[in-house]
């Protein structure tokens, strides 16, 4: 069976960042992302073995979230400039290696992830994420699982995973983000509805939709005047949160796991710097991915 292993690009570029602190070319730009983002991914293909790879990138802001609500993600600071100027030299080492990738201006990346991984999925594949971000919970199925960087047991999350981490199957994430909101995306939530009280309420109504119609069986009179006056944000909230499908081509052949170039990925290295991963270039095989 094809699996697909799908990277959230810019998640694991900042991860790389902040991982290793310090870390420059024998010319002094620094590449402490780009060496951390190599390792990670090598340790990730590893791990997952997948038959089909890509790497995707945020093209900026959704116009439609921003019409929805203008503050969306607007508390988040600029990229810092060291990870910025590292940007090209991923892209370069990703094509050297042979691994497909994908940005769209105005594109949100969550949105081609999620529109990717339901047409995989929908021709038969199996398809892993990779991404600590907890709005991808709700593609989670018998085919589509979440590789979360911040799951220190390395475990593919299933169903299993996603509902003991919400409470809630992946079927009522969207809702449960909807009802207490998001402070990474700049989404306020119901005043007062945390994670806790967001599952109790999915629990007992079953959806956004059905709790609003029926909010009168809400016994808290807080609770129940906080959720009336915020009916307008949580519908909102939910169209903010949910993937929709987006334009998006699913071409297996260029997804497919490629072998890299090997002459520019030792250019690239040498002038990086990385003389491990210009070693580990002559090692055969499975050998070669476990130096990287």
């Amino acid at each position: 069976m094809s699996r697909l292993l799908i990277v959230d690009g810019h998640a694991y570029a900042y991860r790389a960042f902040h991982a290793i602190r310090e870390l420059r070319s024998p010319a002094g730009q620094p590449t402490n992302a780009i060496y951390g983002f190599v390792k990670m991914l090598e340790k990730m293909r590893q791990a997952v073995a997948p038959s089909h790879l890509m790497v995707v990138w945020d093209g900026g802001l959704s116009a439609e979230r921003l019409a929805e609500l203008p503050d969306y993600k607007a508390q988040r600071p600029p990229m810092p400039a060291d990870l910025r100027s590292q940007l090209d030299g991923i892209a370069d080492y990703l094509a050297a290696a042979g691994i497909a990738s994908l940005r769209e201006d105005g594109v949100e990346a969550d949105d081609y992830i999620a529109t990717l991984s339901r047409a995989a999925a929908a021709s038969g594949w199996k398809v892993v994420i990779a991404s600590s971000d907890k709005d991808f919970m709700q593609l989670v199925s018998a085919q589509i699982g979440l590789l979360n960087p911040n799951d220190k047991t390395g475990v593919v999350w299933e169903c299993g995973q996603v509902l003991a981490k919400t409470g809630v199957p992946p079927e009522q994430v969207a809702d449960w983000l909807a009802l207490m909101g998001d402070a990474v995306d700049n989404i306020p939530g119901v005043p007062g509805v945390g994670p806790k009280t967001a599952t109790e309420l999915l629990k007992q109504f079953g959806s956004v939709e059905n709790l609003l119609a029926r909010i009168g069986e809400v016994k808290s009179e807080k609770l129940r005047q906080a959720l009336h006056a915020a009916a307008d944000n949580l519908r909102r909230n939910q169209r903010l949160v949910r993937l929709p499908d987006v334009p998006c081509e699913f071409a297996p052949d260029k997804l497919a796991v490629r072998a890299g170039d090997m002459a520019a990925l030792r250019r690239l290295f040498a002038s990086w710097g990385f003389k491990g991963m210009i070693a580990a270039l002559d090692v055969p095989g499975e050998k070669q991915a476990e130096l990287i």
